[in-house]
């Protein structure tokens, strides 16, 4: 059996931070039997950045992080120039010192600035303490540019400032799900995991549109398409007043996507949580006790 979880955004004394000098410009790859142009730059103490565009999909990648812990996602700050540490969310890769983006356009377009970039990494220096990597970024863009003009991603995007406003649950505080994306494992995928963000305007009854897919990861997974589907039936009210109108805000949602044999003892507990939910409120919805 397969199956799709959907998941609400979540988040969660440093060392001394790892300082680093910025090289000229991002380093430019072309891939041209993959479809993918990637713009990175390593830095002297081994974190990696790089963000690129493979298949029509945009992916950001911090590689060489201490180890993550056993599970699909981890916790890390970022800060740009002196604006105070986010704490973000950010999947494993296969090789668990590599971090994958859930938004990686506007990471991407906050890079091409340049400048200041802190990364805390909460018990990554042992014994519980935080590590923190003080990098300074290119001053030139032009090839993270390249990337987010492969992907047809805007080099400016207003829509940044509203995606980081948003808390951590992907909604305003002021809405409330009524019925939550519940995409199918896409049947063609040649991957036993995988996640998709998407992002969405509300509508005045309740349901999304305008959606585009933030980011999945594997690319060519097809977890994109199947929650851009699952979204046709998911509404959001308002959490006051049920039958109010709704202005155009936009909200934001993670699904994960778990082939049956692939599953973590977490998964499964999350799994059962979120049939639990799904029962209450269809109880909810009909009058009914369950």
């Amino acid at each position: 059996m397969k199956r799709a979880l959907t998941a609400l955004f979540v988040c969660a004394a440093a060392l001394p931070a790892l300082a680093q000098d910025a090289p000229q410009d991002w380093d430019l790859h072309r891939n041209t039997r993959t479809d993918a142009v990637m713009a990175f730059s390593v830095f002297d103490n081994g974190l990696g950045i790089a963000v690129r565009c493979i298949g029509g999909a945009y992916e950001t990648l911090l590689s060489g992080l201490p180890a993550a812990d056993d599970g699909e996602v981890r916790t890390l700050g970022v800060a740009f120039g002196e604006a105070d540490m986010s704490m973000q969310r950010w999947s494993v890769a296969t090789n668990n010192t590599v971090a994958v983006g859930e938004r990686p356009a506007p990471f991407a377009r906050k890079l091409r600035q340049g400048g200041r970039l802190q990364i805390l990494v909460p018990g990554g220096g042992g014994n519980g303490r935080n590590l923190r990597y003080d990098l300074t970024l290119p001053a030139s863009s032009a090839s993270i540019d390249e990337t987010l003009n492969a992907c047809g991603r805007p080099l400016v995007d207003p829509r940044d400032a509203e995606m980081d406003a948003l808390p951590d649950g992907g909604l305003p505080d002021a809405l409330q799900w009524v019925r939550t994306p519940q995409p199918e494992f896409p049947s063609r995928s040649r991957y036993g995991r995988g996640f998709a963000v998407v992002s969405c305007l509300v509508s005045p009854d309740g349901s999304l549109r305008n959606c585009a897919v933030e980011s999945e990861h594997p690319h060519d997974g097809g977890f994109g398409d199947s929650t851009l589907r699952a979204v046709r039936r998911a509404r959001v009210s308002d959490a006051a007043n049920p039958r109010a109108p709704l202005p155009p805000v936009m909200v934001t949602f993670r699904s994960r996507f778990i082939m049956e044999g692939y599953e973590t003892r977490e998964d499964r507990r999350a799994y059962r949580e979120q049939q639990a939910a799904a029962g209450r409120r269809r109880s909810e919805e009909t009058g009914t006790d369950r």
